[in-house]
């Protein structure tokens, strides 16, 4: 068989793949239910069930339509965000929820083609003031504002 659209093949592949690890893991580890009384491993069982279906559709698809190869990967992006979430993980606690949201944006940011200090600097601030917001006045979960020599 031809792979006719190396995108869609490789898409369709890890849909297929991470829909049917979902679906298992959670038919095998988690009660199921019913539709009328739902378990912990119902919503997953059926969320990578219907995963896995779409992505042998896009599979399937891959030697039947052409379509585009596919792209070089820009691994900059994809490390900065990383970065990013693992640093707002490590110094929410310590440094608050502002400066861990500050640096989880400057540091993401520092992953695009772009990157003007003061857009940058404004976004953080809001960004910061909307996790404010939602999360500590919206939601009361207790989050620490700052570090706890700032309080």
């Amino acid at each position: 068989m031809l792979i006719k659209s190396p995108k869609d093949f490789w898409s369709g592949a890890v849909f297929t793949a991470a829909g049917l690890f979902i679906g298992i893991y959670g038919v095998t580890h988690y009660a199921y239910g019913s539709a009328l009384r739902m378990g912990p491993g119902y919503f997953p069982t059926w969320l990578g069930s219907i995963t896995a279906i779409l992505g042998l559709i896009v599979f399937v698809r891959s030697f039947v339509l052409d379509g585009p190869p596919v792209p070089k990967i820009n691994w900059r992006p994809i490390l900065f965000i990383i970065i990013g979430c693992v640093l707002y993980g490590y110094i929410l606690k310590p440094a608050g929820l502002m400066i861990a949201t500050v640096v989880l944006t400057a540091v993401s940011a520092l992953g695009g083609h772009e990157f003007k200090w003061k857009e940058v600097a404004w976004l953080s601030l809001f960004m910061a003031f909307l996790s404010w917001v939602i999360f500590v006045w919206g939601l009361n979960l207790p989050f620490p504002m700052w570090p706890e020599f700032a309080q």
